[in-house]
């Protein structure tokens, strides 16, 4: 995020340029909280790639502003085709109904 660049562009940017974004407790290799290893867990067993992370821990200010974002309270954020989808518990319903494999089926492929 450049200085410029307030926290609302940066999220904003990170979510339309990016098919699908998580904004998380930690990184997907080292999940920091239960519910953002779940959703990284979730996303990857409905055949997700290229997975783009933010880990808000590493910083107060996204951390805070994704939530004012979407106006949801929670972490882990995600959002697929730059549209917030839900947390940790919508991606385990949606995984549950076999919706989350077809939003994931609808990314574009990466060029």
């Amino acid at each position: 995020m450049s200085e410029q660049q307030t926290v609302q562009e940066f999220i904003h940017q990170t979510v339309t340029e990016n098919p699908v974004v998580l904004f998380m407790k930690g990184t997907a290799q080292f999940p920091q909280c239960g519910f953002s290893g779940r959703a990284i867990a979730l996303l990857k067993a409905n055949g997700a790639k290229n997975i783009v992370t933010v880990n808000v821990l590493e910083d107060d200010d996204v951390r805070q502003g994704i939530k004012e974002y979407a106006n949801w309270p929670t972490i882990p954020q995600l959002y697929v085709n730059g549209e917030f989808v839900g947390g940790s518990d919508i991606l385990g319903e949606m995984h549950e109904s076999g919706e989350l494999k077809t939003l994931i089926a609808s990314v574009p492929a990466a060029a």
